[in-house]
């Protein structure tokens, strides 16, 4: 072999191992990172107070769909930080007795504001004349609407009332909130906006495929704001969460992956200002580094499969309440 042909070759092996040498060691410096920043948001943060102090931000924040679950848990934790709370939602009965829940609980003042979201623009003119002369420093863009079971696109009844409503629901409520609350903060330099995503939005979720498409909108639009208004004192935040206890996901029984409201909020809160993009507590992070590092195939047959049992389950179910 001739002297050239050898240096060639050695020359190869060296940029081989030296471009597999640094691959192995990026990947790794991205996953220490990555435990280090989960362990400092969910370990760290509460103890040593590294969040950021929403009371700071102004003396009231906004919830929107707080009369329930991962709403109404973020309501009251916000409330025992001694900031007082707007509550809208649609029940007027269901707000009263959360507000007097929170007002006795807490010590905070309290306002509601009955809404239907399923509404389009028209509802936004009330609304931001309630907020009128509030120093907002938080808003909870929670309200959300999904399916009552999973279904295939073409199974969904009422599909003309269906698409707008869960559309305004889900999206336009973000976005008219936002553009409600936001130029005050602006004009203070400094406010929260948190946006609850959902973890159905970080990949294809046949059967329920309307309702995570909104979230991945959510999830986008934060994101994209953030860009915009992050170096303008304001916080941008995307909360992905997988399985809550609530009557929206229709688990009932905590367990290691799916926390109660209250535990996951709790958790949540404490990466305000430390995570721009989060699926809110431990467990939910590690399934959620899990899901994005998956083949699509596979993910895709998984979320297919559970989908389609869960929709058999009521199905039948459903079938049977007929009979009877």
């Amino acid at each position: 072999m001739l002297p050239i042909q050898l240096f060639l070759r050695y020359a190869d092996n060296r940029v081989f191992t030296a471009v597999g040498g640094c691959t192995v060691a990026w990947f790794s410096l991205k996953l220490i990172l990555s435990v280090w920043r989960g362990f400092k948001s969910y370990v760290l943060s509460r103890p040593l107070g590294l969040a950021t102090d929403l009371k700071k931000l102004g003396a009231w924040a906004v919830v929107t769909g707080s009369t329930d679950g991962i709403g109404k848990a973020y309501a009251k934790e916000l409330a025992a930080k001694g900031i007082n709370v707007v509550l809208i939602s649609r029940s007027l009965d269901k707000l009263k007795n959360v507000a007097h829940e929170i007002e006795s609980e807490y010590r905070v003042q309290t306002k509601v504001v009955d809404v239907d979201f399923t509404g389009g623009t028209e509802i936004y003119p009330r609304i931001s004349k309630s907020l009128q002369g509030l120093e907002i420093g938080t808003l909870v863009n929670n309200v959300g609407m999904g399916y009552s079971f999973p279904k295939f696109f073409l199974e969904i009844p009422k599909a003309e009332e269906f698409f707008p409503n869960i559309l305004n629901v889900n999206i336009l409520s973000c976005m008219m909130m936002t553009k409600i609350v936001l130029p005050n903060m602006l004009e203070r330099g400094k406010g929260a906006i948190i946006n609850i995503a959902s973890a159905s939005g970080m990949q294809p979720a046949p059967l329920i495929n309307i309702y995570a498409a909104t979230k991945v909108f959510m999830d986008f639009f934060s994101r994209g704001l953030q860009v915009e208004y992050g170096s303008k004192g304001i916080i941008i935040q995307s909360v992905l969460p997988f399985f809550v206890t609530t009557k929206l996901s229709k688990f009932r029984k905590t367990s290691l992956f799916v926390p109660n409201p209250t535990q996951y909020v709790r958790s949540a809160l404490a990466t305000v200002g430390l995570e721009q993009r989060t699926n809110g507590c431990m467990s939910h992070s590690i399934k959620g580094w899990a899901v994005e590092r998956a083949p699509e195939w596979l993910k895709n047959k998984a979320q297919l499969q559970v989908a389609n049992n869960v929709r058999k389950y009521y199905l039948k179910k459903y079938a049977n309440k007929k009979k009877e």
